[in-house]
């Protein structure tokens, strides 16, 4: 036989053993990321069942439902003492409604007032958002008696108390820049700053939503009824 010839044969069949070698080798380890995955996915599933069973967890559970429960509880209670809303009342209501709740903002106003039609535009869109707060508004001119205890001599005027007892005021637009075209986000940040109403990011209005309620306020009014 050709030595040449029995040289490549042989070589042809080393290759040929090297091959079916790496071939072995590779089904092997494809075989055992296999199980290695299905070991996992098993583990994983032990896992998660555990997670299910854990105490710790449950209580968590628990506990956060509970809070919830008692949260829903102190605004039903809040919404039967008149929060969640703007409301009117009378002069004989005022003492009752204002030690009756921790945080009250009441607005003295004048029917043809109307910087006072603006305010009440920014508070009637608040009160619902802060359920904390009892907000209120009182005529003016039916409560000579309070006027005059409090010292109110411009409005509108709106009044923070606190436990019964006034803490703050608003006077105009003084603390709102002055002018008649602020946002409902500018008085809500002014009030938060005063700590009367709690941050509440639950609902949160954007800028263009509070333009469009204080265009829709001035195209509602007539202006050349202002007087304070």
């Amino acid at each position: 036989m050709d030595p040449d010839s029995v040289k490549s044969t042989l070589s042809n069949l080393a290759f040929g053993n090297v091959m079916a070698a790496a071939a072995r080798d590779y089904q092997k380890e494809v075989l055992a990321q296999e199980k290695a995955q299905s070991s996992s996915s098993v583990n994983q599933d032990i896992d998660l069942d555990e997670l299910m069973d854990d105490p710790e967890l449950e209580k968590l559970h628990a506990d956060r439902i509970a809070a919830l429960k008692k949260e829903a509880e102190k605004r039903q209670a809040l919404k039967r003492q008149g929060h969640g809303e703007y409301r009117e009342i009378s002069e004989g209501d005022f003492l009752g409604e204002v030690t009756g709740s921790e945080k009250v903002i009441c607005h003295f106003y004048h029917r043809e007032f109307y910087r006072c039609k603006i305010m009440d535009k920014h508070l009637k869109s608040l009160a619902p958002r802060h359920v904390d707060t009892k907000f209120l508004k009182l005529d003016a001119e039916n409560a000579p008696f309070f006027i005059t205890k409090l010292g109110i001599k411009t409005l509108p005027c709106v009044i923070l108390f606190r436990n019964g007892i006034a803490s703050d005021r608003l006077v105009g637009f003084q603390d709102l820049g002055g002018k008649d075209d602020f946002s409902t986000k500018t008085l809500e940040g002014l009030l938060l700053k005063k700590g009367i109403i709690k941050e509440n990011k639950a609902e949160e209005d954007d800028d263009d939503s509070y333009a469009n309620r204080n265009r829709s306020v001035r195209s509602s009014i007539n202006p050349d009824s202002d007087s304070d």
